[in-house]
């Protein structure tokens, strides 16, 4: 099928961007067949928790209006975008899935969103998360769960899974994330997309709204490596809101490296000798040495890597980032923003009331393990010890990356389980981010792609970890892995077959 032939909803960024530019088709036209994608799986899926509006369109219209002017059009220029609704964008609402903040609007927009805006982009409606970015399964939204368009009785991972189904069903060919443990490359896994986050400070975190400072990061979720590469160059660049963020220029290579042939020839990967082959669901596994075969075929060298630290990086995430949460979440009070109880009897009625409405209960667990933490007698025991484990980690890495080039895991050790399947069970849930969780603590890039399938026919992830800066070798190795494979995404669920692939 050419491109030409293809529905506008199911092209890529880089297709719907160029045939824009050309004059091929017209931005608006690009947001009204993708609404109407939307408008047509969303009442199956619930990927958005508000849906593509008259004015996202006004974007579009926009868009076109200045290529009729004669002006040049950015890189994306028509492609509409997803956003989490933990990222601001202005006079829009930012509810980051919680009660607390029900009815708040954004009054900026937040860097990320305004350089892709810059590029003429266009925003595409606010999808569904777990409460301020905590899960894994996109049930703790307080609104309603997200289902996996490739089987709608299985989760699409978390907290990022609204924007994950949105681009798995075809909605858009590009949304932005958040990842703080996982919450892009997890959701990216189970719904057989390409995930990426950056290294940490790469992309502005100006107008995300902090869960864990230390390792919050905004990312693409995409159909392929190259649109991830293209959205990654647009959003990426100092800013001076954001102290964290790095100054490096934007590397080009990012997208011109990409149309290599997938000659992996003089990379050396690395697996963690740490990795629990036994842990992993039998298909994982299967899907994991496949890939890391093709890997190896097409010249790549592949060694066992000593990482000690590894087996501490689910307890250690979930010491550091709840007691990152508790201190962030702190300010939504009912007084200085955020849900307030009626007709409290004092102030500090007023802040139990206000807390304990707004909040979920995933928040509220993870808000009492923080402040227990930090708190007086327990900081140095708990906090203290997590942080000097999370240095050991990041001195362990380094050394394996005079070694080797990348790490290789799977993005998660099943697929995608069925909805409410861990809801009543935390530490199981916290698992889901055994793999994604070190490269969030180490700071360096994240990517998963898809790998193969399961038994049902789902798909499962792949994840490839680079030292700081270096997203490019990522990009390079995920793609080659998509360009090998020797498997194809076949739903097996009558459901998931009318949101898939075909219109």
């Amino acid at each position: 099928m050419s491109t030409g032939d293809t529905p506008l909803w199911q092209r890529s960024a880089r297709d719907i961007a160029a045939a824009v530019r050309a004059g091929e088709v017209t931005a608006v036209a690009v947001f009204d067949a993708c609404r109407a994608r939307a408008e047509a799986v969303e009442p199956t899926i619930d990927a958005f928790l508000v849906l593509p509006s008259d004015a996202d369109r006004t974007h579009a219209e926009a868009v076109d209006a200045k290529r009729a002017r004669g002006e040049t059009l950015g890189p994306l220029a028509g492609v509409p975008i997803a956003i989490k609704d933990n990222i601001s964008l202005a006079d829009a609402q930012l509810t980051c899935g919680s009660r607390i903040l029900e009815g708040y609007v954004a009054p900026f927009t937040a860097t990320a969103v305004a350089r892709l805006l810059a590029a003429d982009a266009v925003p595409f409606g606010r999808c569904n998360l777990d409460e301020f970015a905590m899960g894994s399964s996109c049930e703790n939204s307080a609104f309603k769960p997200t289902r996996n368009p490739w089987r709608i009785d299985r989760v699409p991972g978390g907290s990022s899974g609204g924007p994950a189904a949105a681009v798995a069903s075809g909605c858009v060919p590009l949304a932005l994330g958040s990842d703080t443990g996982g919450s892009i490359r997890q959701p990216a896994a189970f719904c057989g997309v390409v995930g990426l986050k950056p290294t940490y400070g790469r992309i502005s975190r100006y107008g995300l709204v902090a869960f864990a400072s230390s390792t919050d990061q905004i990312g693409p979720l995409t159909r392929d490596v190259d649109d991830a590469a293209l959205a990654l160059a647009v959003m990426a660049g100092a800013d001076p809101n954001d102290a964290t963020c790095l100054t490096d220029p934007v590397d080009d290579g990012w997208t011109a490296d990409l149309d290599a042939s997938g000659d992996l020839a003089g990379l050396r990967l690395g697996v963690p000798t740490e990795t629990d082959i036994d842990a992993l669901d039998d298909d994982v596994r299967s899907a994991w040495r496949a890939t890391l075969a093709r890997l190896e075929a097409a010249g790549a060298t592949i060694d066992a890597v000593a990482l000690p630290a590894l087996p501490l990086a689910v307890p250690m995430y979930y010491v550091i980032a709840p007691s990152e949460a508790s201190a962030n979440l702190s300010r939504f009070d009912g007084v200085r923003y955020g849900h307030r109880a009626a007709s409290p009897d004092d102030l500090t009625a007023l802040y139990h009331r206000s807390r304990s409405e707004g909040f979920g209960a995933e928040v509220k667990r993870r808000i009492l393990l923080g402040a227990f933490a930090l708190s007086s007698g327990h900081y140095d025991a708990y906090y203290g010890r997590a942080q000097a484990a999370r240095a050991a980690m990041r001195a362990q890495f380094a050394t394996a990356f005079r070694a080797v080039d990348a790490l290789i895991t799977p993005t998660a050790p099943t697929g995608a389980f069925g909805l409410g399947a861990r809801v009543d069970d935390p530490v199981a849930m916290y698992l889901s981010d055994i793999y994604t969780t070190p490269a969030s603590l180490v700071g360096g890039p994240g990517l998963s792609v898809p790998c193969g399938v399961d038994a049902d026919g789902l798909p499962l992830g792949l994840q490839i970890m680079t030292r700081r800066r270096d997203e490019r070798g990522a990009l390079r190795i995920g793609r080659a892995a998509l360009a090998s494979a020797d498997w194809t995404v076949t739903p097996a669920h009558a459901a998931a077959s009318s949101l898939g692939r075909a219109s």
